[in-house]
């Protein structure tokens, strides 16, 4: 499996969740990241090859690589016991596209959030777009895969999580009357049919994205989780002593 570009390659050398096998580089490539890359990539010992700019992009899926390549192992995967001291995760699903799903973990991520968890799903064909829709951030936050969804919610509330769905129904909040200073699991659903049954069922409470119109549709994942995370990081923020 490869990765593509400065950012990507870089947080993959960086994560203590993927093995990074080689780096291929442009040998007529000499900036300040490549050489910062090569750099670490020799202190870990991984192996560096300088091809031409031809031969990459023969290996590499676009032109956007800008003359950097890692071969990368399957991401390493977390539990539920990897998060039980953490205090902001997610749960996400019903999100197909992978530059949405990268744009997602990037603002989760920039926000604070440490986990990321998702139904089952091989993201590993798609890791060199998720990697670079999130900027790398893909790279550094915990991701767990689940199969039952229930199941880990409830292992997360019995972990002293607060599970709160991000829903427009009669039973929501608004965001700004919920207190999120506390451990969090929010959750947040794709916008054609937002979270399932079950989450809904299971969630300690319901918050809702106020507007400023009339507005009736629901805005997009990657704005919902942008939102909602930075609305987490406000009121924590504000509820720290200077």
């Amino acid at each position: 499996m490869l990765l593509e570009g400065n950012i990507s390659v870089k947080a993959a050398l960086l994560s203590p969740y993927r093995n990074v096998k080689k780096i291929i580089v442009d040998k007529k490539k000499k900036s300040k990241d490549s050489g910062y890359i090569i750099f670490k990539a020799k202190e870990q010992g991984v192996p560096v090859e300088s091809i031409t700019r031809e031969e990459i992009d023969e290996m590499a899926s676009g032109k956007t690589h800008g003359g950097m390549l890692a071969e990368v192992e399957d991401r390493i995967y977390q539990n539920i016991d990897d998060i039980k001291n953490d205090d902001f995760v997610a749960f996400v699903e019903g999100i197909e596209d992978p530059f949405n799903f990268g744009y997602i973990i990037r603002s989760l991520y920039a926000a604070g959030c440490t986990c990321i968890i998702t139904n089952e799903r091989n993201w590993s064909n798609a890791a060199t777009t998720v990697t670079k829709a999130s900027a790398g951030a893909s790279e550094y936050i915990k991701h767990i895969t689940t199969s039952n969804v229930a199941n880990t919610l409830e292992e997360l509330q019995t972990a002293g999580f607060e599970v709160v769905a991000a829903a427009r129904d009669d039973h929501a909040i608004e965001m700004y009357d919920y207190d999120f200073n506390r451990k969090v699991c929010i959750c947040i659903g794709g916008e054609k049919r937002g979270l399932t049954k079950d989450v809904l069922e299971l969630s300690n409470q319901h918050v809702y994205i106020p507007y400023n119109t009339d507005f009736k549709n629901a805005l997009n994942a990657v704005a919902a989780s942008t939102i909602l995370s930075f609305e987490i990081l406000r009121q924590r923020r504000a509820n720290t002593p200077n």
